[in-house]
């Protein structure tokens, strides 16, 4: 059987749940081997709720993905169906019950690369991901309206946490109208991005929106952000490289900065929501 490592077994998100599914999680690993006739071939890596073990079968490679079972994995299984391998990791099979995807085995991961280079390939994958959307997913535009009617309140609950001011130009920029019915990627950022084989640059872990692709543009950037001496300048980077309209492109990064400042406070983070201040101070008019 696999070994957990021990900074997957330490997640914040295992102090509250999930410790039934760690404990059988080794076991689940064999089972999906068998039934997917894949052996282990190298060491377990993870990101924050799913682990990753590279697997061979008949002499090609892949990666088991294995997290809790549930909604998300469904989504991003759906997801990945559906870009089909456009800018995105080649799905192979899924067990959706078991929490469980064999996936295109990738290798070095963008956050290796220099900051320049990373937000320019971030921008070029936004483009890449943005054909039309199916029907079923869900509006950015509706994304925005429900949420922008949380802010204030949360807002006022968090004991106004910073200047109304910011508050007042995110509720006056919300981009809660589109006329875009193209594909989003609404969990991107450069932890998520990995270099492949059939293109340079592939992402992971997708979720499926339609609408602005702008959507998480903001995410880009403070994903990354101490690394940038000038936010400005990369924030101009990925809009050329996405070709963006980039007054567009700055009320959606005040606004999703905006609202994950709030989620960060609400949820107890310490260092992202300096993030959130930084950016929104860049970009503020």
């Amino acid at each position: 059987m696999i070994t957990l490592p021990e900074s997957f077994l330490a997640m914040p998100r295992w102090w509250t749940e999930g410790a039934e599914w760690l404990e059988g999680l080794p076991a689940a690993v064999e089972r999906q081997c068998e039934v997917w006739r894949l052996s282990v071939v190298g060491a377990v890596a993870h990101g924050s709720n799913a682990i990753v073990v590279p697997v061979a079968r008949d002499g090609a490679e892949f990666v088991l993905r294995m997290s809790p079972p549930g909604a998300e994995v469904a989504e991003q299984v759906w997801a990945l169906r559906w870009w089909a391998g456009r800018g995105m990791a080649q799905l192979y099979d899924a067990d959706v019950e078991a929490g469980a995807m064999l996936l295109e085995r990738l290798s070095t991961p963008l956050t290796s690369r220099p900051i320049d280079e990373a937000v320019a390939v971030l921008g070029q994958l936004m483009q890449r991901l943005a054909v039309p959307a199916p029907d079923g997913a869900r509006s950015t535009a509706d994304i925005v309206t429900t949420r922008t009617a949380e802010l204030e309140p949360q807002w006022e609950r968090l004991g106004r946490p910073f200047d109304v001011a910011i508050l007042r130009e995110a509720l006056d920029v919300a981009p809660a109208e589109t006329t875009s019915t193209l594909a989003v990627n609404g969990d991107f950022h450069s932890g998520q991005v990995l270099a492949g084989q059939r293109e340079e640059w592939l992402t992971v872990d997708p979720v499926l929106f339609r609408g602005d692709i702008e959507y998480d543009l903001g995410r880009v950037l403070w994903w990354d952000l101490d690394k940038m001496d000038d936010i400005v300048r990369y924030f101009d980077i990925a809009v050329q490289e996405a070709g963006l309209d980039r007054d567009r492109a700055r009320d959606w990064v005040l606004w999703r900065t905006v609202d994950y400042w709030l989620w960060g406070l609400s949820a107890g983070l310490t260092t992202d929501p300096v993030r959130c201040a930084r950016l929104v101070s860049a970009l503020s008019r």
